[in-house]
């Protein structure tokens, strides 16, 4: 009997200080509550989910290239690696797993520093603006790729 799919969920920079950092534009929910919000959801589809956060671009890196062969698919909020961090987006490239992108803000309404994203390049959809509920709408989405079946 084959395991159950396992998703990596990768949180760059500064998401660490959710709820203290800019509540008025990141929310007011900390990376706990979304963490604890995505193993609620990953449950209903029956998926393993490893969850980490990181403000140190070669970690991130690290654990994005030990995804291959050990997890279906990667969710990442690169945070503040979005705009420039080519490490990260090779190292998505390399894992051929499907990546969904995810900003907790609106990141083609702020500042113009904050787009394009690199890490978009690797990604098979992105989803920004929608708070918390967006890592959510990516394990739905992520579920749809890998073919799970969403328990009543």
């Amino acid at each position: 009997m084959a395991s159950a799919p396992k998703i990596l969920v990768v949180n760059g920079p500064n998401l660490n200080m959710l709820a203290v950092r800019q509540p008025e534009v990141y929310g007011r929910d900390t990376l706990s509550d979304i963490e604890q919000s995505c193993r609620r959801r990953a449950e209903q589809y029956g998926f393993g989910l490893d969850f980490r956060q990181s403000n140190h671009e070669g970690e991130l890196v690290d654990w994005i290239q030990k995804a291959r062969g050990r997890h279906d698919g990667i969710i990442i909020n690169p945070a503040g690696f979005t705009t420039n961090s080519v490490a990260i987006l090779d190292a998505l490239l390399l894992t051929e797993l499907p990546v969904i992108e995810v900003h907790l803000s609106n990141i083609h309404r702020r500042e113009a520093f904050r787009v394009p994203s690199l890490v978009s390049h690797g990604a098979r959809g992105v989803i920004c603006g929608l708070g918390a509920v967006g890592y959510r709408l990516a394990i739905d989405a992520m579920a749809g790729i890998l073919g799970a079946a969403k328990e009543a």
